[in-house]
């Protein structure tokens, strides 16, 4: 029963996001190993729709680490737990809480010895610069105690890179790249940790450099950025916008596209008030621009087709089903067309 839930809200949350991206590109999915324990490891960008933009895109079910903060509200907990999210808890969040980690990373190694899959975002926050952060052991300490535990496991890591044209605004475009499956085990050395620990990173690191946009942290990073935004460049062509980067080429600044799509969200806005003043009041709470697409796509999924649901009833009540289900679907139609047809908003 869990497991058919499991797949009944993938299937919700997927189709939620088909409704809110723009465009959403899957580059080396075939490299993903069919049968083996997997460590996926991703960069950090965008809040939970991280963790729900690459799980909906594998075919293998997916348990991932994400920050014990979201596990606060009981209800929550239990929708959380039964998508295979776990919390993973941190100074912030108390030092007496730090214990529970332990039982957490036991369930990881038997997630990965059972030849199961673990999404973890190895650089411990998500923000949304446009560059690979350096990455925490967490991930390591996982594995090698694996590993100790369970030598005949094979573990393979596969670095993920997601990348976004405009994390806070919708709609966007995002891209999800899978790297190159390293096998955890041909680098880990029991007389060496540190060393091993160090090598594992490196590998990982420099594959999400490649696989999703990177723009060095340093004194040129605000200006490189502007240069990219002013030239208004797609920054889900990764491979292009890297190489860009490393030649380092002057772009040309171009105007941004007319939204002729405009006149669909007033037509939508009408339709959908009581959801967009909800949506307009919650987002006045949201203090980390990280998490605004967490929320907006958590209204525009649950709250609109809900209330188109509710307006249906009511045209069925008085005027028929025929007109109560030609509502319903030119609702939904509207918002599809003009997420597919909007110009992405420029990026921040």
């Amino acid at each position: 029963m869990k497991t058919l839930l499991y797949y009944f809200f993938k299937l919700v949350v997927k189709t939620g996001l088909f409704f809110y991206s723009k465009k959403i590109t899957v580059v080396g999915s075939e490299r993903i190993p069919k049968n083996e324990a997997i460590i996926f490891t991703a960069n950090h960008p965008n809040g939970l729709i991280d963790p729900l933009l690459i799980a909906t895109h594998l075919k293998r079910r997916t348990n991932f680490l994400v920050r014990a903060a979201v596990f606060n509200h009981p209800f929550m907990a239990k929708f959380f737990n039964l998508l295979g999210m776990m919390p993973i808890y941190r100074i912030r969040d108390g030092v007496q809480q730090l214990g529970k980690n332990e039982e957490i990373f036991n369930k990881c190694q038997l997630l990965l010895k059972s030849n199961k899959t673990l999404l973890i975002f190895p650089e411990g926050t998500h923000k949304k610069n446009r560059t690979v952060r350096p990455l925490s052991k967490g991930f390591t300490r996982i594995i090698f105690k694996t590993l100790d535990n369970f030598p005949d496991t094979q573990i393979n890591i596969v670095p993920v890179g997601i990348t976004y044209q405009n994390v806070s605004s919708y709609p966007s475009k995002s891209a999800i790249h899978f790297g190159t499956p390293i096998l955890a085990n041909n680098y880990y050395d029991k007389q060496n940790i540190n060393k091993s620990v160090t090598n594992i990173k490196k590998l990982v690191s420099n594959q999400l450099e490649e696989l999703s946009v990177h723009i060095k942290q340093d004194e040129n990073y605000e200006t490189t950025l502007l240069n990219l935004n002013n030239a208004q460049v797609d920054f889900t062509e990764v491979d292009k916008i890297n190489l860009l980067l490393k030649r380092n080429e002057e772009l040309t600044q171009k105007k941004r596209s007319v939204n002729y799509a405009f006149p669909l969200s007033l037509l939508i806005i009408l339709n959908s008030l009581i959801p967009y003043f909800i949506w307009k009041i919650l987002s006045r709470k949201i203090d980390e621009v990280e998490f605004v697409d967490t929320f907006r796509f958590g209204v525009n999924t649950v709250l609109f087709p809900f209330f188109y649901c509710i307006q249906s009833l009511v045209m069925y009540v008085f005027l028929g089903w025929k007109l109560a289900l030609v509502y319903f679907f030119t609702s939904l139609l509207l918002i599809l067309l003009y997420t597919k047809l909007s110009p992405t908003p420029p990026s921040k």
